[in-house]
């Protein structure tokens, strides 16, 4: 058969092929195997163009389009984990408790990858200890650290501080209220440790000093003891100090003990035994309370003991003031006596 009359018989197969027009020879000689034709006619063929294209200028084999059957095809897959629809679950479960979502990201980002199950087992297990909810609001706003910790592991703290630090039933709120990251917290790897260094070093009613718990023993209570030492007080008389005045513990080296005692011995002028006796010098604040009395103190040309001068109210020690510089010299040893008088 010629060319032409294939080309003919085709175009009677084929209704599409334009008429007058050879068929271009882009099948190999004596292959009459046409797997196209049993397609569909709904799929779409590549078409031919009407000049003769000869073996040298055959273009490359265009890939037939794949057909598509919406009625079969599969449901679309699950959202994956932390997907946009779980993240946007999360935002809105913890606003509806109160929570601003993005300001607790901020501060402790892992609650991006925490389940919605796991902060609602969470959240649900403090409401079940009694917890209200804005108790709850308050807690995990000032730690966000809970969030993430599972719910599993909150019965242990809780065990711990009953019977271990002795805490009472009734104080566990306020326990909690008042130092929430303790719920953050290891057991094994930090509160029993800590427990065991304060009561080690004679603090035995750790019950009222539950804050200091979370404190790191190596990072923490240690350097502020060796503090001391360095600036004069044997470890005798350190442990004595940390002991009647345990929230010594939390102050700052640099913020609080530096600037204070540099205050203390170079414009006070007074002897380090008076801290040894009154640790709690280090709680007041040095702008608003040490300053300002310990000025208008020299003023009036009087000097109190460091209770007299910071421990009374405003009222009480404008009173004392008063009677100190309007009467004549108290007695050594009274709790006012003249600047003249101070034995330091």
């Amino acid at each position: 058969m010629s060319l032409i009359s294939l080309s003919h018989a085709m175009q009677d197969t084929l209704p599409f092929l334009p008429k007058n027009n050879p068929f271009p020879p882009l099948l190999p000689p004596h292959h009459h195997d046409f797997p196209l034709l049993s397609r569909p006619k709904n799929l779409h063929f590549p078409t031919f163009s009407s000049r003769t294209i000869t073996p040298t200028s055959l273009p490359p084999k265009p890939h037939p389009k794949i057909p598509q059957i919406p009625s079969t095809s599969p449901p679309p897959p699950m959202p994956p984990p932390n997907s946009h629809s779980d993240f946007q679950e999360k935002m809105l479960y913890l606003e509806s408790i109160g929570l601003d979502f993005f300001s607790l990201i901020q501060h402790h980002p892992p609650i991006i990858f925490a389940s919605l199950h796991d902060l609602k087992s969470t959240v649900d297990f403090l409401a079940s200890m009694s917890f209200t909810t804005l108790e709850l609001r308050r807690i995990l706003s000032m730690c966000p650290h809970i969030l993430t910790v599972k719910s599993t592991s909150l019965l242990p703290i809780f065990t711990f501080l009953l019977r271990e630090v002795h805490v009472n039933g009734s104080d566990l709120k306020k326990v909690i209220n008042r130092r929430p990251r303790l719920l953050a917290c290891n057991v094994e790897t930090q509160l029993r440790p800590t427990l065991y260094f304060l009561q080690s070093i004679g603090i035995s009613e750790v019950k009222k000093h539950t804050s200091l718990l979370t404190c790191s023993v190596e990072n923490k209570l240690i350097p502020r003891i060796d503090y001391f030492q360095k600036i004069g007080f044997s470890h005798r008389q350190t442990i004595s100090m940390f002991c009647r005045f345990p929230p010594l513990f939390n102050y700052s080296i640099k913020e609080n003990y530096e600037l204070k005692l540099n205050y203390f011995m170079v414009e006070m002028g007074r002897d380090l035994r008076e801290i040894r006796e009154f640790p709690q010098y280090f709680s007041f604040s040095l702008e608003n309370r040490i300053k300002p009395r310990h000025q208008i103190c020299v003023e009036k040309g009087v000097c109190f003991p460091l209770p007299a001068l910071l421990k009374t109210s405003e009222v009480e020690f404008r009173s004392r003031l008063e009677v100190c510089c309007n009467s004549t010299l108290p007695l050594k040893g009274s709790p006012l006596w003249c600047a003249k008088a101070c034995d330091i």
